[in-house]
């Protein structure tokens, strides 16, 4: 699932091609991909029609297109959602599932699924925590690339949890936008085990750790995020290149980088867990 670098190529996509224009005409190829808007399809499609597209957004993980009437629509990439930016008249894609038309003819916006896990919704936009989000995003936490982040209040907030390290990054209350891939690569870079509990975490460590994941998180963004398998990529059907540069996540078997140590794989809340056995040994009391 894109995490935030991957969900930031797209937003920076979208910002360029598709803020400040006009939807005339929105085609919903595909019931589940609005099934989040409970009104319905043609609801959904109706109330976007002359709507102007003010800004694309982000926090964490989560992404939308925010609209002049104080409304959003929120994109759920899923696992294999794509916004992708296409002149009109360009073979419709095989798992297109939602088009948007403009006013000025350009290029559309399409939003193609091949596992329909994703979807759009339209959504109010409230105030939280200083920052209009639409309401479904009100309780995220803000990411560590976010210039409003509170890193001390991030940290105390980590080290007051009592439960796996890990297990708190991906916690998207605590701090958004980290996923499976930044945390275990944040986790190596700080020489901690994903099992380490919270509350035996130093503030120095804890501190160290958002660090960490601010710092892998920048670079993944300058290689474009990573992709796995051609089912993420930006608006314009690119891949990212980060996937080279991970020293941990995906490289069971391969020696670290650091100690040459075998990289092992752990069962991880239905997933999985990448470490070095030798620089990130598994804590006596550990939270699994």
């Amino acid at each position: 699932m894109p995490e935030l670098p991957e969900v930031e190529v797209v937003r920076r996509g979208l910002d360029a091609h598709v803020t400040g224009r006009t939807i005339t005409a929105v085609e919903v190829l595909n019931l589940r991909a609005v099934r989040r808007h409970e009104p319905g399809p043609a609801d959904f499609a109706g109330r976007l029609a002359g709507r102007s597209v003010v800004a694309a957004s982000r926090r964490g993980k989560y992404l939308w297109l925010e609209l002049d009437g104080a409304e959003a629509i929120i994109a759920h990439l899923g696992m294999s959602g794509q916004m992708l930016v296409q002149p009109e008249g360009v073979a419709d894609e095989k798992h297109l599932r939602v088009r948007v038309r403009f006013a000025d003819g350009g290029p559309e916006l399409r939003f193609v699924d091949q596992r329909t896990f994703g979807g759009l919704a339209l959504a109010d936009m409230v105030e939280a925590a200083g920052a209009a989000v639409p309401a479904p995003v009100a309780h995220i936490a803000r990411d560590p690339m976010d210039p409003a982040f509170d890193p001390d209040a991030a940290v105390t907030a980590l080290r007051r949890k009592r439960t796996g390290v890990k297990r708190a990054l991906l916690d998207q209350t605590l701090v958004s936008g980290v996923g499976n891939i930044y945390a275990d690569e944040s986790l190596w870079r700080t020489k901690l085990h994903w099992a380490r509990p919270t509350e035996k975490l130093t503030r120095a460590q804890a501190g160290e750790l958002l660090s960490a994941a601010t710092e892998v998180m920048t670079e993944a963004l300058a290689a474009g995020g990573t992709s796995f398998d051609a089912l993420y990529v930006n608006v314009n059907g690119q891949s990212g290149y980060f996937e080279r540069s991970l020293a941990v996540y995906g490289q069971e078997g391969k020696p670290c980088r650091r100690c040459g140590a075998e990289i092992r794989r752990d069962p991880f809340m239905n997933r999985s867990s990448y470490s070095c056995p030798r620089c990130q040994p598994m804590p006596r009391n550990p939270h699994v």
